[in-house]
């Protein structure tokens, strides 16, 4: 399956989030054409026919193309790791 851009992706989720909060449903109470449109091209997009589960498809996706953090082991003067700044436990 061909796998959509990362930028791409989440520009879609974030336009049918801001869709479906804004857009008034149609008189029979089904989503206005925007939010279908992009219900449509989210399914497309991960090749899916459910948009709840396009939208899970999504966000796994774009979970698994989050750059790790950078991993930086810095050591106090007695030799061991030092706490991360800010970390709590």
């Amino acid at each position: 399956m061909l796998m959509p851009h990362p930028a791409v992706l989440r520009a879609l989720v974030e336009r049918y989030e801001a869709a479906t909060a804004s857009e008034p449903v149609d008189p029979t109470g089904r989503p206005g054409p925007a939010t279908r449109d992009l219900e449509y091209t989210l399914c497309v997009s991960t090749g899916t026919r459910d948009v709840r589960a396009a939208l899970e498809t999504a966000r796994r996706l774009l979970a698994a193309s989050a750059p790790a953090a950078p991993v930086r082991a810095a050591v106090t003067g007695e030799g061991r790791p030092a706490e991360p700044a800010g970390a709590t436990c």
